[in-house]
C-alpha cells in the first residue's frame, strides 16, 4: 500500500504500523470466520449473513463491554495475548444467557502509540475468545490517540451480536418459586472488580510476581487469568434442559447480576456455605477489611454463571454443564419474597 504521512508521523501517528498491524492480525482474525463471514478485514464494514432457516422467530440479541482495568495487570506483566479472550467473555457470555448463539463481534482497540506486534498479540487473543464463543472476529478499529494514552497503554472493548429463536428466549420470565439455582464455576475474578484489586494488592512491579501458595501461582498469573466463556456449556443446557433463567455475574457480583433475572414477588435465596469460593477471594479478604457482604457485591466469589431450572430439572442440568467441562452445583432456590435476593 503506497500510503503515508511524514507530517502525521511526526505528530505521532504512523499509520504505516496500522497498515503492519492488519497484516500481522489477519491469519488470527480468518481463523474465526464461520460460514455467514462475507468479508475479509480491511473494509469499510464487517459483513455476516445469518443462516435463519432453523429459526421460527429469529431474534438478534446483542452486548457491548469492555476489560476495564485489568488492563493495568497487562501492562505490568508485558502479556498481551489473554487480555482479548476477556473482551469477548464479557460480551459473549452476556448474550447467551437469553438463550442466543454469538454470530460475530468486532472490537476497538485505542492506544497510545500502535505497535504492530503487540496490537497482533491482543488481536490474537480477541481472535481465541471468538473461537471459544463461536463466533466470527469480522471486524474492528485500531485508534492510535498519542497525547491521549500513554505510550505503553492501550484500551480494549467490544460488542458481539447473536441470534436466537423468539419462541425459545431466556429472559427469567419462566422462573417461578421451588426453581433451583445451579453455579456453575468461574476461573477466578474474571474481568471485574480489579480497581478494587488493585486497591487492595497494592500491585507493582515487584509484587505481582510474588509467589503464593494459596493459589499455586504468582499473584499476576492469578490475576491475568482470562475470563471463563460458557457459551457452548450454556447453549448446551438450554438445549437439553429447561432453563428458566441464566445470569452472568459480572460487576456488581451477586446483589447486583442475579436480581436482573428474578420476577417480581420472587426472591432467590442463595445458600452461602454452598458457594465453593475460589481461592483468589479468600486472599483478597485476608488483604484487606471488604465485608462479606462487599465482597458478594462486587465479585463473582468463583459462581461465573448462576442457572435457574425447575427443581425436577436441577440434577440434569447439573450432568449436562458437567459433560461440557464446567464444574457444576446447586448453590441455593427461588422462594417467594420481593427481596429479589437473599445470601444466608
Amino acid at each position: 500500500m503506497n500510503s503515508f504521512s511524514n507530517s502525521y508521523r511526526d505528530a505521532g501517528v504512523d499509520v504505516t504500523a496500522g497498515y503492519k498491524a492488519v497484516e500481522l492480525m489477519k491469519s488470527h482474525v480468518e481463523s474465526t470466520f464461520t460460514p455467514g463471514v462475507m468479508t475479509s478485514i480491511g473494509g469499510f464494514g464487517g459483513m455476516f449473513r445469518p443462516d435463519f432457516k432453523s429459526m421460527g422467530n429469529p431474534v438478534l440479541v446483542s452486548g457491548t463491554d469492555g476489560v476495564g482495568t485489568k488492563l493495568k495487570i497487562a501492562f505490568l506483566l508485558n502479556k498481551h495475548d489473554t487480555i482479548g479472550i476477556d473482551c469477548v467473555a464479557m460480551c459473549a457470555n452476556d448474550v447467551v444467557c437469553c438463550g442466543a448463539q454469538p454470530l460475530f463481534f468486532l472490537d476497538y482497540l485505542a492506544l497510545g502509540k500502535n505497535k504492530p506486534e503487540r496490537v497482533a498479540e491482543i488481536v490474537a487473543g480477541v481472535a481465541e475468545g471468538c473461537r471459544q464463543a463461536g463466533c466470527a472476529l469480522i471486524g474492528g478499529e485500531t485508534a492510535e490517540m498519542p497525547g491521549f494514552y500513554p505510550i505503553d497503554e492501550y484500551d480494549l472493548a467490544g460488542f458481539c451480536v447473536g441470534m436466537a429463536d423468539g419462541d425459545k428466549l431466556v429472559d427469567g420470565s419462566a422462573i417461578k418459586a421451588g426453581d433451583v439455582l445451579i453455579g456453575v464455576a468461574s476461573s477466578g475474578l474474571h474481568s471485574n472488580g480489579f480497581s478494587l484489586v488493585r486497591h487492595v494488592t497494592r500491585v507493582n512491579e515487584d509484587n505481582i510476581r510474588m509467589y503464593l501458595s494459596d493459589l499455586g501461582k504468582t499473584l499476576g498469573e492469578e490475576l491475568i487469568t482470562p475470563t471463563k466463556i460458557y457459551v457452548k456449556s450454556a447453549l448446551a443446557v438450554i438445549d437439553q434442559c429447561d432453563v428458566h433463567g441464566i445470569a452472568h455475574i459480572t460487576g456488581g457480583g451477586f446483589y447486583e447480576n442475579i436480581p436482573r433475572i428474578i420476577p417480581k414477588g420472587l426472591c432467590a435465596k442463595v445458600e452461602k456455605a454452598a458457594v465453593r469460593i475460589h481461592p483468589i477471594f479468600n486472599v483478597l479478604k485476608g488483604m484487606s477489611r471488604i465485608s462479606e457482604r462487599d465482597m458478594f457485591n462486587t465479585f463473582n466469589m468463583g459462581v461465573g454463571l448462576v442457572v435457574a431450572v425447575p427443581k425436577d430439572e436441577a440434577d440434569k442440568a447439573v450432568q449436562v454443564l458437567q459433560s461440557c467441562g464446567e464444574t457444576a452445583y446447586i448453590i441455593g432456590e427461588v422462594t417467594e419474597g420481593d427481596e429479589r435476593i437473599e445470601i444466608c
